[in-house]
């Protein structure tokens, strides 16, 4: 006994059955403002009763030479990515900016030995455009999406040759936090870091060569405000990882010196939150005891206890502009100066006069 295998619908079918082009399906699936909502609903219900799934995405990538997916380069695993609320907020806003365009993420994680996506994940990964997401310099990754000649989005890194980049004024954000505690009376200062890749040990000098450019531009405009006012004795410890318990460990090292810091520097609220940490593990209290400024402003900044002084960045922005800049260069534009967001200072209870 010989059995039948039904034939798959097609869009023809659907088509014939609406006694509408080819192109009308099709503009139903993929350009949906071409029609009015009442024939793309006729097109949609004929589909569905006919048991058409709709448009072989495959297909339609061998068609048009495009896969309709962005890679995004992260640094870290994907677990320790999504525990920064500052990417998130920055990846959503990214997500909302491409998907009217109909471009999916494609996530490329990192790993702590390689400091970024390995370049064969990178080299296979089937998409049209890449963003890198604050990787060190000098990442092999980068240098895969250069020979694959994608057209590539750089987020919080130094500006490279053909790319469009959007970041935020890391250095002078680093300023404000200095000099508004400078101007409470604060003169004993410490800076808690991270990432350092490096297994050698944290100073001042491995923080300032460090691969990472925003490290480098905060400590900058952290130095350089501190200078201004005569201060040049400022330590600096380098969390090996961005994780809770090295940040806390990194920071109850710079609460053990003595004299104690006054005023710690933190380059991220996560930081900053683990600096909290620290104190009430030592039995000190923020801030009478030290004060702790952060920067990004997350929402989490707003919930501590204390509330946390910190430097806001428009991480939404952020996200949203590196969209827009994705957009653009997918329909052949040339990358556009690099976008740099301004800062500002957000004065709330863990800071206060010596």
């Amino acid at each position: 006994m010989t059995s039948t295998r039904r034939r798959r619908p097609t869009l023809d079918d659907v088509a014939e059955a609406v006694g509408v082009s080819r192109a009308t399906v099709s503009n139903a699936y993929n350009r949906p403002d071409q029609l009015s909502t009442q024939l793309r609903e006729q097109v949609l219900r004929a589909a569905k009763e006919l048991g058409y799934p709709g448009p072989n995405p495959t297909a339609r990538s061998l068609a048009t030479s495009r896969t309709g997916a962005i890679a995004f380069l992260l640094d870290a695993s994907l677990s320790a990515a999504f525990s920064d609320p500052a990417l998130s907020i920055t990846l959503d806003a990214l997500a909302k900016a491409v998907e009217p365009s109909g471009h999916a993420l494609l996530l490329l994680p990192g790993a702590e030995a390689h400091g970024g996506p390995p370049a064969g994940r990178v080299l296979a990964a089937q998409a049209d455009i890449a963003i890198a997401y604050s990787l060190a310099d000098g990442t092999p990754a980068l240098q895969t999406v250069h020979d694959r000649r994608l057209p590539l989005v750089v987020i919080d890194q130094p500006p490279l040759p053909d790319t469009a980049r959007v970041g935020c004024d890391d250095r002078g954000g680093a300023a404000l936090a200095a000099q508004h505690l400078l101007e409470l009376g604060h003169r004993r200062f410490a800076v808690l870091s991270a990432p350092r890749l490096s297994d050698g040990p944290s100073s001042l000098e491995s923080a300032l060569a460090s691969s990472f450019h925003g490290t480098r531009e905060r400590l900058a405009g952290y130095l350089s405000a501190l200078s201004d006012a005569g201060i040049s004795d400022v330590a600096v410890s380098e969390a090996p990882w961005l994780s809770a318990d090295t940040a806390r460990a990194s920071a109850v090292e710079l609460l053990h010196r003595s004299p104690r810091p006054t005023a710690l520097l933190c380059m991220s609220d996560q930081l900053a939150l683990a600096a909290v940490a620290a104190a009430r593990q030592l039995g000190l209290h923020v801030p009478s005891d030290v004060s702790v400024v952060g920067f990004d402003d997350t929402p989490q900044a707003a919930w501590a206890e204390p509330p946390l002084t910190t430097v806001r960045q428009d991480l939404a922005g952020k996200g949203r502009t590196a969209g827009e800049l994705v957009l653009h260069l997918l329909d052949g534009g040339t990358p556009p100066p690099p976008v740099v967001l301004p800062v500002s200072l957000i004065r709330r209870n863990s800071t206060a006069p010596v």
